[in-house]
């Protein structure tokens, strides 16, 4: 098989450009006609850790309706328990100091562990961008090469062209010339 120089194919594509260690792996595929396209759960990340598995449902719980609703009638239901139903012997009487304390401590704990679980979804979607650019690079160069062989074939089209009119109007010269009178 006839491998070209990846060299010679960055500069063709990119220009006097230097490639990226990613444009030269795209480069190698499309030499060795290999696809770059890959599922996009292909199983290239780390599997999650039991935190990060907690982290990211943490994440998904802590940003849910479910979670605001069910956050919203504890709060109504610590209010009306401690100010009216136990104002003799209430747990945490108004202001409410207990509970300013618990919504501290749920904040403090649930506001890193969310974060993780941004940085993972950070790190997936950075991969998956990088991937896409990869699809895309292949796309655009594959596209480019199929321009350049269509015009060469136009080239060779109009060049037959130009040969097939040479020779009929040099056909038409020697009918006119064997048709005029000798002098």
């Amino acid at each position: 098989m006839n491998t070209p120089d990846l060299a010679a194919l960055s500069k063709r594509w990119l220009g006097e450009r230097a490639a990226t260690a990613r444009e030269r792996a795209v480069f190698e595929r499309i030499a060795a006609r290999q696809l770059v396209s890959r599922h996009p759960s292909g199983g290239e990340d780390a599997p999650a850790s039991f935190g990060d598995r907690i982290a990211d449902r943490v994440a998904s719980f802590g940003g849910s309706w479910t979670f605001i609703g069910l956050f919203v009638g504890f709060l109504i239901a610590w209010t009306l328990l401690n100010a009216h139903w136990l104002t003799h012997q209430a747990l945490d009487p108004f202001p409410y100091i207990f509970l300013n304390l618990l919504l501290s401590m749920v904040a403090a704990l649930q506001a890193p562990v969310i974060m993780m679980s941004q940085n993972r979804q950070g790190a997936r979607d950075r991969a998956a961008a990088e991937h896409d650019y990869e699809v895309n690079l292949k796309a655009e160069i594959e596209i480019m090469a199929l321009h350049e062989k269509f015009e060469a074939l136009r080239a060779e089209q109009l060049q037959a062209i130009e040969r097939s009119q040479q020779v009929q109007l040099e056909r038409i010269a020697a009918m006119l010339e064997a048709k005029r009178p000798s002098a």
